[in-house]
């Protein structure tokens, strides 16, 4: 029997748990299940009976354990395979997880802030413009802490980096935010050939234009 992952090739937050079973060669122990989620559609029967928030990802391990939120899920895959994503020593340790932490929260804005525009009496202008100002300063923080990450063993904190500017170039294409950032663009072409990386780009199975929401809104 295998483990049981509640996936979409369009949640950031999955990819890093994709990537994270590339890294660690256990992709061929979990049973990926399409599941449709978001926050204007009513909530998944099937994701809510595995995991009372309903959000994916969502993991089901062999025993029926449900684990979910996907910092959780890669540190239990880490564990599980022993390869390293999470370092041992607590520098290294701790570098990683501030990486994951910086990259998460740049994803987690962008995703709301594509919810907020989607609203049909339109996004709250005082709300948006404050995303914007933490996104611009996120983003600089990842571009100071580029160079780091580009010499560092691969991690946790490269696999969340990864997630966070392929949400940027999938929902946000018209955003250049290569030409604002460089050493981070530097550091995402280096890793875009990497194995793992390649294999879980991410893809729109739902048609339409990705980001027809959003051109226009972001700029740095």
């Amino acid at each position: 029997m295998n483990m049981k992952l509640h996936w979409s090739p369009r949640s950031p937050f999955v990819r890093k748990v994709m990537i994270v079973l590339h890294e660690t060669g256990l992709l061929a122990q979990v049973d990926c299940v399409r599941s449709v989620v978001a926050v204007h559609l009513p909530p998944n029967a099937a994701v809510i009976a595995d995991n009372p928030l309903g959000k994916i990802p969502t993991l089901v391990t062999e025993d029926g354990k449900a684990v979910f939120d996907s910092r959780v899920i890669c540190e239990y895959l880490d564990l599980r395979a022993g390869s390293g994503l999470f370092p041992s020593d607590p520098a290294a340790r701790l570098d990683q997880l501030c990486w994951q932490a910086l990259a998460d929260g740049v994803t987690h804005i962008l995703l709301v802030w594509r919810t907020e525009l989607s609203r049909e009496t339109g996004p709250w202008p005082a709300v948006t413009k404050g995303w914007q100002a933490k996104l611009r300063a996120a983003m600089a923080r990842l571009e100071d802490e580029a160079p780091a990450l580009m010499t560092a063993p691969f991690g946790i904190g490269h696999v969340a980096v990864i997630a966070a500017i392929g949400q940027l170039d999938f929902r946000w294409p018209d955003c250049a935010w290569r030409d604002h950032f460089p050493k981070l663009a530097a550091l995402a072409a280096q890793l875009s050939s990497r194995p793992s990386v390649e294999a879980t780009a991410v893809q729109d199975d739902e048609g339409g234009s990705a980001g027809d929401l959003t051109a226009g809104h972001l700029t740095f």
